[in-house]
């Protein structure tokens, strides 16, 4: 348990020194890049995950690193820190806030410890698959039972269709009370401190995903892949809460 502790306060560091880099970048009309998936990415996630590695290179030379930007280092290391420095890199071209850095941590693949780091709103969500703080803390998803109370989000709509059956998830849409596109990790953050009430996202890789799952559980919520299964084995995301996540499966399957 000291350990974890450990692991926890080395996070808000990585947090910190991401996001001091982030600040300085935010709003200020940088130019970005298309990655090969025709993804972008700026100066901002190059740098900020590279201050990242250069930590944990440092404090823990024998753990592995997985990162969007700048791939795998020691890949059979037990620990593995997974990091994606801006995760949202649109919104965050576009000046809003719906983004965040995800840092996650998994030993032997099961991840122990999750974060989002808003750095703009400084806002530190993390989650050990037992609780999850904010800002120190505790938070947890609400407790709705009716779709037709909850609110339903997601990063972006044309990637249902892409990826998913469509007319599924509009049948979703209509059993809930509201739909948003507040995505990418901020819309997962806002299921686990209780302000929405589905997140889904059809398709994701490991960095998107694998600081959701200890924050999800940690507030008390439910998190699958698609069809209902393990998340970390899935390549896509609900969350949500104890209640409506069964139902929210029944329908998209």
């Amino acid at each position: 348990m000291n350990e974890l502790n450990e692991f926890k306060k080395f996070s808000r560091l990585l947090a910190d020194e991401s996001g001091a880099i982030i600040k300085k970048y935010f709003r200020t009309h940088i130019a970005y890049e298309s990655k090969s998936d025709e993804s972008p990415v700026t100066i901002a996630d190059k740098r900020s995950e590279e201050r990242m590695r250069e930590l944990i290179m440092k404090e823990f030379p024998c753990h592995g690193i997985i990162g969007e930007e700048f791939g795998k280092h020691n890949p059979d290391s037990e620990y593995q820190w997974v990091l994606d420095p801006i995760d949202g890199t649109k919104s965050f071209i576009c000046g809003t806030v719906t983004f965040g850095t995800m840092i996650a941590l998994t030993k032997n693949g099961e991840p122990i410890l999750g974060v989002v780091n808003q750095p703009i709103l400084n806002e530190f969500l993390l989650g050990d698959n037992e609780s999850a703080l904010l800002n120190e803390n505790k938070v947890n998803v609400r407790e709705y039972e009716n779709l037709s109370d909850a609110v339903l989000l997601t990063t972006d709509h044309k990637n249902i269709e892409q990826y998913q059956d469509k007319e599924k998830f509009d049948k979703l849409i209509d059993n809930c009370k509201l739909y948003r596109n507040w995505g990418d990790c901020y819309g997962y953050y806002l299921v686990a401190t209780g302000y929405a009430d589905i997140m889904i996202d059809p398709m994701m890789s490991v960095w998107d995903l694998m600081a959701l799952i200890p924050i999800i559980r940690g507030a008390g919520g439910m998190i699958t892949d698609y069809n209902g299964g393990d998340p970390v084995k899935g390549n896509s995301i609900i969350a949500s809460n104890k209640f409506l996540h069964p139902k929210v499966v029944s329908i998209l399957k």
